[in-house]
């Protein structure tokens, strides 16, 4: 049986065009758009009518940089799938890309298969995966061919983090090489960790263990380096390259050299990025430890070269790298040594809020607020036209945005499976109201309807950016 719903009196944004429109919805995609009191819209008729006067009607956000349940530094992220992406509905983002992670002397499809079992059932939107490759060798290379034609089209390596997920040059430009060939897309954390290694020791020695001394370590010099060298890697391959959570204005230098030769680099950043600074991570009595992630928090002074990146597109996309750790219990192993503290913030509920915060303090406009957070990250990793945008056959992902709805950012009220807010007292304008995922109501008029298993795995093609 067809179901028809229309969305009717707002005011579409999309990231090329803001129109007052209607939308007809049916069958869990987008059906037609057509102007606010015309012909066509009037001769509409649908099983539910949702009103968005004096609203916004956005596509659903593309979360591109998501780590739910991750196990790292002895315990692992404090959302599952189904915490998480219920969080993710709630602050209007409707599909979430994380990362499967191979562990060293296993398989890739060994590490994806254990991700598909983990979020299979749970998710409360549409989902898909990156591939973290932590283990180069010719048998990962091989595999990385099948799981392009799998719809895992992008691999993640780590020039950070030693003895984990660490990769070398050698292997790194292998990886490439192999992604050249398939139409993969390697995505990178460039970080020098085999530097930032040696810093954290002296640090220690020195008595320097408080949370503040992860971003004295962690240097901008260090994050510059390693995104020139892995740019100058990719050149050598011949392949793409997506630089992850990049926080330095002397990285956004790197990438704005690269793309003035016309290469195909592309670069993330992050709410925390954005909005936050060393001054959270100085936070006393162990305050600091829940603003500890990696890349670390910049001196506000960055925050300028960032927008300025993502005004001028050599920053094309905004993540959050969700990755959270309760402060009690989680956090707290880093008391006394801060490369103890596990490494990330909570965030995926926030976005899409945040983003349009910037809207309202101009430092972006409200269709590149849709392209930064919905269209590119959807292109970037070959989900555009399913979603990112409010086209005909398009998924019925939709989000009806008050803009004028006033609420402070708090864990007393946030639903993320976390028992802090990276954002605590923050107050903002606009807000999510309702929420469709593939045409079902998900939120509504901030109310929970959505159900675990609701969302489906998302298999996705190549980076749409290579393909014009």
């Amino acid at each position: 049986m067809s179901t028809r719903t229309l969305i009717r009196g707002g005011l579409v944004i999309t990231a090329a065009d803001e129109t007052h429109a209607d939308v007809l919805i049916e069958d869990g995609r987008i059906a037609a758009l057509a102007a606010h009191g015309s012909e066509q819209a009037a001769s509409w008729t649908a099983d539910r009518i949702i009103d968005a006067t004096d609203k916004y009607v956005i596509p659903g956000g593309v979360d591109a940089h998501t780590h739910m349940e991750l196990p790292f530094g002895g315990t692992f992220a404090s959302d599952t799938f189904e915490t998480g992406t219920r969080a993710a509905a709630w602050g209007g983002t409707t599909t979430i890309v994380d990362f499967a992670v191979q562990s060293q002397g296993r398989s890739l499809r060994e590490g994806l298969d254990a991700w598909y079992a983990k979020a299979d059932g749970q998710c409360a939107i549409d989902y898909a995966f990156h591939m973290i490759l932590s283990d180069v060798n010719d048998g990962t290379l091989k595999e990385m061919d099948r799981l392009v034609e799998e719809g895992i089209t992008s691999f993640k390596l780590f020039m950070a983090y030693p003895g984990v997920f660490y990769s070398d040059d050698g292997q790194i430009l292998r990886a490439m090489q192999r992604a050249a060939g398939n139409g993969g897309l390697i995505m990178m954390h460039a970080e020098n960790g085999i530097a930032i290694d040696v810093l954290v020791e002296q640090a220690l020695q020195r008595g320097e263990t408080d949370p503040r001394y992860h971003g004295e370590v962690r240097k901008v010099l260090l994050e510059a380096e390693a995104t020139h060298r892995a740019i100058q890697l990719a050149r050598v391959a011949g392949a793409p390259l997506y630089v992850v959570h990049v926080s330095a204005e002397e990285a956004v230098a790197e990438l704005a050299a690269a793309r003035d030769k016309g290469l195909p680099v592309f670069g993330e950043t992050c709410p925390q990025y954005l909005f936050l600074s060393t001054d959270n991570l100085a936070e006393p009595d162990f305050a600091g430890a829940k603003y500890v992630c990696s890349t670390p928090l910049r001196p506000r002074e960055h925050q300028a070269a960032l927008w300025r990146g993502l005004r001028t597109d050599d920053l094309q996309v905004v993540s959050t790298d969700h990755c959270p750790f309760c402060f009690v219990g989680q956090k707290e192993l880093g008391r006394g040594d801060f490369s103890k503290i596990p490494n990330g913030l909570p965030g995926v509920e926030n976005r899409m809020d945040l983003l349009h915060q910037a809207v309202v303090d101009g430092h972006i406009s409200r269709r590149r607020w849709i392209d930064i957070a919905c269209a590119a990250p959807a292109r970037m990793f070959g989900l555009y036209g399913k979603k990112g945008t409010l086209a005909p056959g398009a998924d019925a992902d939709v989000v009806i945005y008050d803009p004028t709805a006033e609420q402070t950012l708090s864990a007393e009220t946030h639903h993320m499976n976390v028992d802090y807010s990276a954002s605590e007292g923050k107050r903002v304008r606009g807000q999510v109201e309702t929420v469709l995922s593939r045409g079902e109501v998900v939120v509504d008029q901030r109310k929970f309807t959505g159900l675990a298993g609701h969302g489906v795995y998302t298999p996705r093609g190549t980076c749409q950016y290579l393909n014009d």
